[in-house]
């Protein structure tokens, strides 16, 4: 069986995202007293919406750059599962300043939160973004290259203030590097959204997605049930040699754009079958981009017992059943 966070206080920011409130529904179900920090930047409140309801989830309304709301977040928190940045290669590269100001700024204001309040651990969103232009595959958590992106260079800051901490302060950190997480709420609106709700939402209209590139470049897409339990084990682990490092956080398995589409596609078309017949379109590589991406989940195999559950082909009938019920258009 594995190991569960349960009877504790744990603290999500950005717990009104996507990962964020799919960690807090699942935390709730395990007899957790849960605390989201969220300031609706990119998060949802039809994401929390059904929590509200219960007395054991507070939603605190406030920035990760604010020490005050940090502070107030952490009180009393057994762990943090810190969730909160502005995501997206693309976003960071037309405004790195904010950027750099939520992910790293309020990165350190939250690990400072968290010292001072004592928790028992701090476990991070890292990004396999941090990768940048090692060609190496499959990726290796000691092996990385030069960023990329104003993104991909705050997630290892992240990482080394993490570090930081942990040596200076007896603060113990975990960080996860998560490779293309979906599923159910990844929000398939504005020009930041993910691949494969853009997909999704361009089919339930009856139109073709469009892929950058020729469909070529992959990745390790990872679906959301996994990212659950490796934040789980991460939190809870008493192995000594598993904490103050990171972890690739994925499945192991690589899929192209191409694949992806008419995975996607053929999932969707089960419901809708009009879907069955679209073809998407392409133009050119989007800046920042890397072509492939896969990686090795041998450490947190070892260290933490992460066993994933979700192939790619499993997470996307799920998410595709999600989409055609949720998705408005």
């Amino acid at each position: 069986m594995q190991r569960i966070i349960k009877n504790s206080r744990v603290l999500v920011t950005g717990g009104a995202g996507f990962i964020g409130s799919n960690l807090a529904e699942a935390l709730l179900q395990q007899d957790n007293e849960i605390v989201c920090l969220d300031n609706f930047a990119t998060g949802k409140r039809e994401n929390i919406a059904p929590f509200l309801k219960s007395d054991h989830f507070t939603l605190i309304e406030g920035d990760i750059r604010d020490p005050e709301a940090c502070a107030k977040a952490c009180d009393g928190i057994d762990y943090v599962l810190h969730q909160a940045a502005l995501g997206s290669v693309p976003r960071s590269i037309n405004d790195p300043i904010t950027t750099n100001d939520v992910n790293i700024s309020g990165f350190l204001t939250m690990l400072v939160a968290a010292r001072d309040a004592k928790v028992k651990r701090f476990v991070y969103a890292a990004s396999s973004s941090t990768y940048g232009d090692s060609e190496a595959l499959p990726k290796v958590e000691d092996v990385i290259g030069r960023p990329l992106s104003p993104y991909a260079v705050t997630k290892y800051v992240n990482e080394l203030y993490a570090d930081v901490f942990a040596k200076t302060y007896g603060m113990e950190t975990i960080g996860l590097r998560y490779f293309n997480v979906f599923g159910r709420r990844q929000d398939p609106y504005g020009a930041y959204a993910a691949v494969i709700p853009k997909f999704a939402i361009a089919l339930m209209k009856g139109e073709s997605p469009h892929i950058n590139g020729d469909g070529t470049y992959s990745r390790d897409f990872t679906y959301i049930e996994n990212v659950i339990q490796m934040n789980q084990l991460a939190a809870t682990t008493e192995n000594k040699d598993a904490i103050n490092t990171v972890y690739n956080t994925a499945f192991e398995e690589r899929t192209t754009l191409n694949e992806l589409f008419e995975a996607l596609r053929d999932a969707m078309a089960k419901s809708v079958p009009a879907i069955a017949v679209i073809d998407a379109t392409y133009g050119e590589n989007r800046l920042g981009d890397i072509p492939h991406s896969l990686a090795d989940i041998s450490k947190a195999k070892s260290l933490l017992g992460y066993d994933p559950q979700y192939s790619i082909a499993q997470g996307l009938n799920e998410a595709a059943e999600w989409y055609v019920k949720n998705l408005e258009v």
